[in-house]
């Protein structure tokens, strides 16, 4: 699974546990969006990351060298520490 998926997954069960529906009530994420008011991680993270390239373009325009590596950027896979135990 993806991370920016799993991020997705997270985030829609905090906002089930904010309004304390569970997935048994079928509420649609539209409409647990709409009672929550969050903004979706994935747009939040493309919103950021091109953020980032933007200052890095500046900063780093006299070098000329930035601009390809900034935009075809991805964050790399990682698993936390207790899932990598359960894999030896």
């Amino acid at each position: 699974m993806g991370l920016i998926r799993r991020l997705r997954v997270t985030q829609r069960a905090m906002e089930r546990a904010m309004l304390g529906v569970s997935l048994r009530d079928q509420i649609r994420n539209v409409e647990i969006r709409r009672r929550t008011r969050v903004t979706d991680i994935a747009q939040r993270v493309a919103k950021l990351k091109w953020q980032w390239a933007g200052h890095i373009l500046v900063v780093r325009r006299k070098y000329g060298r930035w601009g390809p590596k900034v935009l075809e950027w991805q964050p790399r896979a990682w698993s936390a520490p207790n899932e990598l135990d359960r894999r030896h």
